[in-house]
């Protein structure tokens, strides 16, 4: 099988690229490496696939020195021609589009950036698929698209109209807009909601990076809604494997379907929601004191008022994912936080 991986420079690109080229897929990765954050953390990752940084500022496409089934190209997704040029030549039997603009609280100050990658850059994608005979879609989307729900544990059943913000509205937006294309043109799609990854090669921007990095640097935390919020916290080896076996498993239309009694997580046509998270939504101040004990050191707190896009708690179902897939996140956020702060310490020398 050829796989197509985008953001394969990014957190979780990154992993499910390894994951596929050990399991001795053939892997096509895209990236624009944008420097929304420190793009270096961006080329080591590419390092460990074996594509390096000096190839990367020189060429588009790089064939990797440690991996003899991985090719990597640098390209926009919003790039229009560049992106059919890349299907028309790609045979692609599979697509794992995990190339976005991330972010909460960055979309409130730069939207644009969203719409240009998230919509327009996920347009491409989905015409890519099309017209090139891709057997299955597999994109992420986002626990954020639960938005204003308070009804828990939040599950592929249940309404996720009401975004508060515009990165989740775009997530949002893709998972209609792959619905779309399956019920137009029978393109089988399978949209992933991930719920507050973390782990090793994870984005700085992210709470349990900013944590550590802040502790390990004797800086204040800063935390918000004075420390009164859960998150489903989800360990990065969980998400590979439940996109390993998500893969192999081309979505068919739902017989059962009703359009009397509406299920938003499958349809009538090749298309399938699914959550990945850990069904364990933690307190916010436990995951701090996980962290607190495994670096051994106390730290110092500034408590804030929520910030404009946040929620109070995720907390992700996944009955459905067990029930298709007979996989359930079960990594524990103490081996999780430790295995986390092991990577930390050695990729930054500390």
């Amino acid at each position: 099988m050829r796989i197509l991986v985008t953001g394969c420079a990014g957190f979780i690109g990154f992993h499910i690229a390894k994951r596929l080229l050990s399991l001795g897929y053939n892997v096509v990765g895209l990236d624009n490496l944008n420097a929304y954050y420190d793009i270096n953390l961006k080329y080591a990752r590419l390092a460990e696939l074996g594509i390096s940084e000096n190839e990367v500022n020189w060429y588009r496409y790089i064939d990797s020195t440690r991996y003899a089934n991985f090719r990597f190209i640098r390209m926009n997704l919003e790039d229009k021609q560049a992106m059919q040029m890349l299907f028309g030549n790609g045979e692609f039997d599979t697509v794992c589009n995990f190339a976005a603009q991330a972010g909460v609280r960055y979309s409130i100050t730069n939207p644009y950036a969203y719409i240009e990658s998230n919509i327009d850059g996920f347009m491409n994608i989905l015409e890519g698929c099309r017209y090139n005979n891709v057997s299955h879609l597999i994109y992420a989307s986002s626990s954020s698209v639960y938005g204003l729900n308070t009804k828990v544990p939040f599950s592929e059943k249940d309404c996720a109209e009401h975004p508060v913000s515009l990165y989740a509205a775009t997530k949002k937006s893709n998972e209609l807009m792959a619905h779309a294309y399956s019920h137009l043109y029978g393109l089988p799609t399978t949209g992933l909601r991930f719920f507050t990854v973390y782990g090793p090669w994870g984005r700085p921007d992210m709470a349990p990076f900013l944590f550590t990095d802040a502790i390990l640097h004797n800086r204040v935390i800063k935390i918000f809604n004075n420390g009164d919020m859960l998150r489903d916290f989800t360990y990065i080896d969980d998400i590979t494997e439940g996109i390993v076996r998500v893969i192999s498993s081309i979505p068919n239309s739902d017989k059962a379907w009703n359009s009397e009694f509406v299920d938003p997580g499958t349809s009538s046509a090749p298309y399938r929601i699914y959550n990945i998270g850990n069904s364990n939504a933690i307190k916010l101040m436990d995951f701090i004191k996980a962290i607190e004990m495994e670096l051994g050191v106390i730290a110092e707190k500034q408590y804030l008022s929520m910030q404009q896009g946040d929620v109070y708690q995720t907390y992700a179902d996944v009955t459905r994912l067990y029930r298709d897939f007979h996989f359930t996140p079960n990594i524990s956020i103490t081996e999780g936080v430790k295995r986390t702060i092991d990577w930390y310490r050695k990729y930054y020398n500390i």
